[in-house]
């Protein structure tokens, strides 16, 4: 039973990213095999990260065809009924957060469990949960959203924290990947509702060599 329960969170983190990079692919007019590579990369991309850091060699989504055929289906639904989803960009938030949250807490559970330290689980759990996001901005040429969207990277080390916090009390990785994800997901959507950001720089950068001097502030904002 444990075992389902394990490959259902892999699933629904891997479809949940997807989902999102499929969606971006779509807003950024992308024919049919760059939705599904952006969705797939997407969704497999923090995962292949995590089991390189924890020397996985070839890494679990080359190996286990389920994770690369939930992500390539999740796109080609996104490709072929997407006018009624990309009207409501709330959805690609909405994915985003899940992935975000599944992968943060499982990536840092299932590091702890072999062995890693508190500090170095939360690390590979939190790089898991922002490499595919990672990628799929690389791939469409857009600022990575970890370092301007709203607790973005924060959401992850706390649902990273909690699995691991939880695992070092005896709770197993399935209990902290529940716990750890539903915090990240909870603090990702309730900062893109209310606009909770990082602190940015108050002034604008200076002027380039030759450009008109200004000391107009720019209001504060995000960060990761």
């Amino acid at each position: 039973m444990g075992d389902v329960i394990y490959e259902a969170l892999q699933l629904a983190g891997i479809l949940a990213f997807a989902l999102s990079g499929a969606l971006v692919g779509v807003r950024r007019n992308l024919d049919i095999l760059g939705v599904v590579v952006v969705g797939a990369a997407t969704g497999t991309g923090g995962g292949i990260l995590r089991d390189m850091l924890l020397g996985v060699h070839p890494p679990v989504s080359f190996l286990h065809w389920p994770n690369l055929a939930v992500a390539v289906a999740g796109s080609l639904v996104v490709f072929f009924v997407h006018p009624g989803l990309t009207r409501i960009r709330y959805f690609e938030v909405v994915f985003d957060a899940f992935g975000l949250g599944l992968f943060s807490a499982n990536g840092a559970a299932l590091a702890y469990a072999s062995g890693q330290t508190f500090v170095t689980a939360v690390l590979v759990g939190t790089i898991t949960a922002i490499g595919g996001g990672v990628i799929r901005d690389v791939l469409v040429n857009t600022v990575p959203g970890v370092l301007t969207r709203e607790l973005y990277a924060v959401s992850a080390l706390a649902g990273g924290v909690i699995a691991v916090t939880i695992g070092a009390f005896g709770g197993g990785v399935i209990l902290g990947s529940l716990a750890g994800g539903t915090v990240a997901i909870a603090l990702r959507l309730t900062s893109v509702a209310r606009g909770w950001h990082l602190p940015r720089p108050k002034f604008s950068p200076e002027p380039a060599r030759g450009a008109t001097d200004s000391t107009e502030p720019s209001p504060g904002g995000s960060g990761a």
